[in-house]
């Protein structure tokens, strides 16, 4: 029997919540990790939720225009689009959100969304350096979706379906059954691509810490600030789930969940914390040629 729309609501606002506060504890966790590496204390894993409430208490009196507020607007709208239509547990009725009316292509369409409608309200900012993290962040984003819509249409061939639903219950009966295993290279073009998503060393072109201390963070202030700050656990913890769901089986419980997506995050924090970062176009000229030809081989390999 179809759950009624209003309860699948309802069920998708708690699975949204729960996602939420997870991949905030995710990213407190990480600051924490990222601090014992350099050798410092580092902030309590909590610090996210702190400044979450502190900033949604806030007014702001700076404007740019209308396109400079509705950036995080986009940016949260993108993180929520890319999760609703991710099922977060195989088999539950409130974390199997709006899947069945949804395939990857879709939540491919919601990453693309919120980067771009960030890229356009800094670009109204009017700030003389909001054009140069603009170029950066699509030059970089379009680099590195290659070699992920590659390992997409190769697990799309091998599945011969655009389901996530479908791709996960492929998965199930073994751990062998994972596309990890049964398509490794596909996973791996994907993993690296998910390495620039998540902007960690050697990929943190686009804030570039180090080099330029402007942009978002400093420019969007109160509820608008939050709004960013929400979109960062949501946003993140999405991506987690659909990696987790089309390369590792996905899950069929919520402490399932937590541990693969809590793995597969530290891949990028464990890069992060081991490598320097790359010049924009040291970043773009990587993403079209390793992982790219990877995906390509992987592709090659099932079609022959």
């Amino acid at each position: 029997m179809d759950t009624p729309l209003v309860l699948k609501i309802l069920y998708s606002l708690i699975s949204l919540a729960v996602i939420t506060i997870w991949g905030l504890s995710l990213g407190g966790i990480v600051r924490k990790i990222y601090a014992r590496v350099q050798g410092r204390i580092g902030p309590p894993f909590w610090q996210p939720f702190i400044d979450i409430i502190k900033t949604y208490g806030k007014r702001t009196a700076v404007t740019h225009g209308i396109m400079f507020f509705l950036g995080p607007v986009f940016r949260i709208a993108g993180g929520i689009g890319t999760y609703l239509f991710i099922p977060a547990i195989l088999g539950s009725t409130i974390f199997s959100n709006f899947s069945v009316s949804g395939d990857v292509l879709l939540v491919m369409y919601f990453i693309f969304f919120g980067q771009l409608g960030m890229a356009l309200g800094a670009g109204e900012s009017g700030h003389p350096y909001s054009a140069i993290g603009v170029a950066r962040g699509l030059a970089q984003m379009t680099a590195f979706e290659v070699p992920f819509a590659l390992s997409i249409i190769a697990i799309v061939i091998q599945y011969h379906t655009l389901n996530i639903t479908t791709i996960v219950l492929a998965q199930q009966g073994s751990i062998l059954n994972w596309t990890l295993f049964t398509n490794p290279l596909a996973t791996i073009a994907a993993l690296i691509a998910l390495l620039g998503m998540n902007m960690h060393n050697p990929f943190s072109v686009v804030l570039a810490p180090q080099e330029i201390p402007i942009g978002p963070p400093t420019e969007f202030h109160g509820s608008y600030l939050a709004l960013m700050q929400t979109n960062r656990g949501i946003f993140n913890a999405a991506k987690l789930v659909l990696y987790m769901n089309l390369f590792f089986g996905g899950a069929t419980n919520i402490f399932a969940l937590i541990i693969k997506t809590f793995s597969i995050y530290m891949i990028s924090v464990v890069v992060g914390v081991s490598f320097p970062r790359f010049r924009t176009d040291q970043s773009i000229k990587f993403f079209l040629f390793v992982p790219t030809l990877i995906a390509l081989l992987a592709i090659i390999i099932l079609v022959l």
